[in-house]
């Protein structure tokens, strides 16, 4: 994902990238990210050190580095977009605090496809949420072999948005097996699926007595998510100290 979000923005005159930032004993330090990224020379060389200043930073690391990324931006006050999911309880409560401070566009998907596809799926939910007979939301998701967390960020996502549209207290099942017994009127469920490639792949089901509702959304490579991250940190330049959504940075607010 740095190599996609270099590639894009060094071929958008938009922008200017001033820093490609890694790990200490990454192999690869001292060349050109550039080149790295498949895209001509641009003069960075990948680095362990952060910039002393620049308009914004995107983070699409680990959840292990993103510590480093808020405190790093933090320090010299710079805007930062944090593209990274399955972080920690102490990361998440160094981004609140570090919020008071700058702003911080953070969101488990970069994708504007996935993010207007949630606010259509919090509208769904609250359009059908007291349909006579009931509605069954199940999310179902895929990606990759190699992705290490299931579900998804984003499909977990998807469900706090359309639980918050519920009317009482929703039950979060993940994956059924066995006897399970009839489903329960206030649960949605969560499928995740692992095969090849996959980039990112998510279809919500509203499912009612004698009609079904689905939302898809899929990617067909990583450059959405690049170039959401890229929308995301030219929008949060000037912006006040704050936490912020890509539902902010699409005006869906």
């Amino acid at each position: 994902m740095g190599r996609r979000v270099v590639a894009l923005a060094t071929a958008d005159e938009a922008f200017q990238v001033i820093a490609a930032i890694d790990h200490q004993q990454h192999p690869l330090l001292g060349q050109d990210s550039g080149g790295l990224a498949g895209c001509d020379p641009n003069q960075v060389p990948l680095s362990a050190t952060w910039p002393e200043e620049c308009d914004a930073a995107i983070d699409f690391s680990l959840p292990i580095a993103v510590g480093s990324a808020v405190a790093s931006c933090l320090q010299s006050k710079t805007p930062l977009v944090i593209a990274t999911t399955g972080l920690s309880d102490e990361t998440q409560a160094a981004i609140e605090e570090a919020v008071k401070q700058i702003p911080i566009v953070w969101a488990p998907s970069m994708s504007l496809a996935v993010n207007l596809t949630m606010k259509l799926a919090e509208q769904a939910a609250a359009a059908l949420k007291n349909v006579p007979g009931g509605v069954d939301i199940e999310i179902i998701e895929r990606h990759h072999r190699y992705k290490v967390d299931a579900p998804s960020g984003t499909a977990l996502k998807f469900g706090e948005l359309i639980a918050g549209q519920m009317d009482g207290e929703t039950k979060h099942v993940h994956g059924r097996e066995g006897e399970t017994g009839q489903r329960s009127r206030h649960e949605i469920g969560y499928h995740a699926v692992r095969v090849g490639d996959n980039t990112g792949e998510h279809t919500i089901v509203y499912g009612m007595l004698g009609e079904t509702l689905e939302l898809r959304v899929a990617s067909s490579n990583r450059d959405c998510y690049a170039s959401g991250a890229l929308a995301a940190a030219r929008w949060i330049q000037g912006r006040p100290p704050g936490l912020y959504s890509m539902f902010d940075v699409l005006g869906l607010s």
